[in-house]
This record gives structure tokens, C-alpha cells and sequence, in this order.
């Protein structure tokens, strides 16, 4: 082979190694441009549609896999995601992951679910085991600790005299992940009135104004590419929060009744109604080591130490979990990992 072929043969070999690079290049391309957001979450990855004749809402899904391009209708007997009268009418939950399907549910916090938190102070772990933790008067626990996520509570309480403890519920939860705190809190009233919005919620410090109508939602704007949803499920008092790939929460503000509080021999004062939280949780890619007087109960090889038919199986660990505030990922078990922002609280 002379000199003038051989040189001919490398620069062939050369444009055809440039045109399976720049093949592979423009490959890697489409994939990165097909490429899912990092918190997007398959479920309600989805277009909303023109409703149906009937009224019944309609969605284009969008997640990658099986449920791609599928239409589905919302059934007669819940035809919107958001009824307005959310207290007599199920919702439709939309998921266009693998299960690929709609549902109708109540909008609103199931306290004998999983996940829950209710009443004085009572859970239902991930174990699907009932508890309850009663923690102190004017204490914070953190009730979820993971590396991505924190979540503590603040309870209020009352000691009548004669009782050895306190009577507790939970006020407040503050959600910490990334950068970020997200706060439900239930305010202060002297007597309960349904008609007025006793929930506070605070995204980084600033106070939330979630609207009443159109969508009733509100949408972070500065959350790291990741979504995170606040929509109403009721006029007043209850909200459902989305924090793409870690959790949902089911929240809605109650109050201590004179029946209750007349049942239980709580002993009230006549000018405060202890406005507290209910909350169902719904979690995302927990790991295996997380912890937390509900987290732990999460973990895959978790026996719960409670004693069973008891009308309060009692759980321990306030020693364990308790933090210095409602805004610190600092407990002995804790195990957060991420950066909470002191100077936005």
C-alpha cells in the first residue's frame, strides 16, 4: 500500500469515527431531552383536558411507561378532582403510573389509616400498629427524620389538677427538606367557628395565601426543581401538600368541642379551643435507617414494642426525639442531612 492510499484510508476512518460520534451525541441528546425531572412524579405527571360532555374531567398522561398516552375520565360518581362541596363529595385522584387509573376518595385525612396523626396525639405507624406518644406541653418531637427529609411537631397542652400527665395535640408541623421549611400550624381561637380559616402556612418564613378559587392551589416557585403543591381540600381548615419524590400530607384543622372536652374530662378553659391538626402522610423513598416516633415504624424490619389490646398502647422515646424547636433537625436519634435555612424562619 503506498503512501497516498494509506493516507487516504486514515482520514476515511477519521470522518466515519466523527459521524458515529456525532450520531452518538445527537442520541445521547434526544435522551437527555426526553429525560424526566428529577421530582416528577409518575402519578401526576399528566395533561388536564376539556371535561366530557357530562362534566367528568379528562387527562392526557404523561409518565414514561406503560400508562403513556392514555386518556382517563374521571367516574360519574366523583367527576372532579376539587368538588366544592368537598365534605359531601369524593374527589378524583388521578394516577397515571403502572396502576394507570382514577379513583374516588375523601379529600381529607383518614385517622384510622396509615401514616395518620390524630385526636391525643394517636398514630398509625407504617406497620399499620395504632399508638399513641404524648409527648410534653409545649414540646417539639421530630416525627419523621430521613436524609432528605424532617419533620417535626409542636404540641400544645393542658394538665388538669390531678392528672400525672398532660393532655397533648399537635399544633404544628414543620417540614424541612433541601433549603427549604414548610409550616402548617393551627392558630389560636377562643371558640370554634367553621366558617373561619384557622390554618396558617408559611413557606421559608413568609406567610401563604392559598387561594379559595379556581384551581385553590398554591405553587413554590423557588423550590430546587422540586414541586411542591399546596391546594385546598375544603373552603376552609383543610389542605393537601405535595412535596414531589419525599411526601403528601392530608391536613385539616379541629378543635376541642364541649362534648369532647365534657367526655374525656379534658378541663378546657373557656377561652381557648385547642385548634390542633389531623394529618395522613404519605411518603416517598424513605430509607431503610429512618427515624422519627412515626418514621421509625417505617423501617423494613420494625416490631413495634407496644403492647397490643390495650385501649392506649403508650410508645416511648420522647427522650429520644425531642428537639430544641419546632425548626431544628437536631434530636438524639435524628438523622437529617440537609440544610436548614435559620435566616428564612
Amino acid at each position: 500500500m503506498d503512501g497516498r492510499r494509506y493516507s487516504f484510508l486514515l482520514v476515511a476512518l477519521a470522518l466515519v469515527f466523527i459521524s458515529m460520534g456525532a450520531s452518538l451525541a445527537q442520541g445521547q441528546g434526544k435522551a437527555g431531552n426526553n429525560k424526566k425531572a428529577p421530582y416528577d412524579a409518575a402519578s401526576t405527571h399528566y395533561e388536564v383536558l376539556k371535561p366530557s360532555k357530562k362534566g367528568q374531567e379528562m387527562f392526557l398522561c404523561l409518565a414514561r411507561g406503560a400508562c403513556n398516552g392514555k386518556h382517563l375520565t374521571c367516574p360519574s360518581q366523583c367527576p372532579e378532582r376539587k368538588p366544592k362541596k368537598n365534605k359531601k363529595n369524593k374527589g378524583c385522584f388521578v394516577d397515571c403510573s403502572s396502576k394507570c387509573e382514577v379513583t374516588c376518595k375523601w379529600r381529607k385525612p383518614h385517622c384510622n389509616g396509615y401514616g395518620s396523626l390524630c385526636y391525643d396525639p394517636r398514630f398509625v405507624g407504617g406497620d399499620g400498629v395504632m399508638f399513641y406518644f404524648h409527648g410534653a406541653k409545649g414540646g417539639n418531637f421530630a416525627i419523621v427524620s430521613d436524609d432528605n427529609l424532617q419533620i417535626n411537631a409542636h404540641f400544645i397542652g393542658t394538665r388538669p389538677q390531678g392528672r400525672t400527665r398532660d393532655y397533648t395535640w399537635v399544633q404544628a408541623l414543620a417540614v424541612m427538606f433541601d433549603r427549604h421549611t414548610l409550616v402548617l400550624a393551627a392558630k389560636r381561637v377562643s371558640q370554634w367557628d367553621d366558617s373561619f380559616d384557622a390554618l396558617i402556612v408559611r413557606w421559608d418564613g413568609e406567610e401563604v395565601n392559598v387561594p379559595t378559587d379556581g384551581d385553590a392551589e398554591w405553587r413554590a416557585i423557588d423550590s430546587d426543581e422540586r414541586g411542591v403543591v399546596i391546594e385546598r381540600t375544603d373552603e376552609t381548615n383543610g389542605v393537601k401538600v405535595t412535596v414531589a419524590g419525599l411526601v403528601e400530607l392530608n391536613v385539616k384543622v379541629r378543635a376541642i368541642g364541649e362534648e369532647e372536652n365534657n367526655v374525656h374530662n379534658y378541663q378546657l378553659p373557656a377561652n381557648d379551643a385547642f385548634a390542633h391538626l389531623e394529618t395522613q402522610f404519605k411518603f416517598t423513598n424513605l430509607t431503610d435507617l429512618v427515624e422519627g416516633v412515626l418514621g421509625k415504624t417505617y423501617q423494613p424490619d420494625y416490631i413495634s414494642p407496644v403492647k397490643r389490646g390495650v385501649p392506649m398502647p403508650m410508645m416511648g422515646g420522647e427522650d429520644k426525639y425531642q428537639t430544641p424547636s419546632l425548626f431544628s433537625p437536631l434530636c438524639k436519634a435524628c438523622r437529617f442531612k440537609g440544610q436548614v435555612n435559620f435566616a428564612s424562619i
